[in-house]
């Protein structure tokens, strides 16, 4: 039987390694881009899984003072839908790293 101490080592090196895992899976988060659309592929924005933007596209067609309103309503859909895709990638990445870690799926982490 180990005792306490190995015990508390042992739940140290396995904390460690989680935390280890959770930053590089933080670095691939930002690698990871999704693309947003809007108004048919008029309106694109690139974004990390991160949420940073990459990349705005607006379609020629749409430059027209008078549509502006519609032009703002499409970037802010595209880029919605960029942060919705965004997000999948994310919760996917990290349902990757708490399985390597032997995580219950479920398991919220504080971080």
């Amino acid at each position: 039987m180990k005792s306490m101490e190995e015990m508390i080592q042992a739940a140290q090196k396995a904390a460690e390694t989680i935390q280890k895992q959770m930053e590089d899976a933080q670095g691939r988060l930002d690698a990871i881009e999704v693309e947003g659309a809007a108004g048919g592929g008029l309106v694109t924005i690139k974004a990390s899984a991160k949420g940073r933007v990459i990349g705005v596209s607006i379609d020629d067609s749409l430059l027209v003072p008078a549509d502006k309103g519609i032009l703002e309503d499409l970037v802010a859909a595209a880029f919605n839908d960029a942060r919705a895709k965004a997000d999948a990638a994310a919760a996917e990445e990290m349902q990757k790293v708490q399985m390597a870690a032997g995580i219950p799926p479920g398991f919220k982490l504080p971080f």
